[in-house]
């Protein structure tokens, strides 16, 4: 009955920007924090940013700091990630989760490259 649906991916140069969406259903979202995390083939996922229930507090990881921006919007059940000023190894196939306690949803694929 969890569900994440992620969208917003696609095919970006370098030096460009993207925005993440994910829509939440099945849970209480609002008493959840939640994270976008990112797996390349033959990785696990890596954590890349969190927000708190209300989104007061965010969290990020080092390789994406000042560059990414999550926010949450609680009437929506909905979280994104700003992402500007792309590099290449940020190219990897993004997930929502609500901190990796539901099953994961499919995901959407970020690429980064000329």
């Amino acid at each position: 009955q969890v569900q994440f649906v992620e969208s917003g991916g696609g095919l970006v140069q370098p030096g460009g920007s993207l925005r993440l969406s994910c829509v939440a259903s099945g849970f209480a979202f609002n008493n959840f924090a939640m994270s976008w995390s990112r797996q390349t083939p033959g990785k696990g996922r890596e954590w890349v940013a969190r927000i708190t229930t209300s989104g007061g507090t965010t969290n990020y990881a080092d390789s994406v700091k000042g560059r990414f921006t999550i926010s949450r919007d609680n009437a929506k059940n909905m979280v994104y990630l700003q992402m500007n000023s792309l590099k290449p190894e940020d190219t990897a196939k993004y997930y929502c989760n609500a901190d990796g306690r539901f099953s994961w949803g499919e995901g959407t694929q970020v690429t980064v490259s000329y």
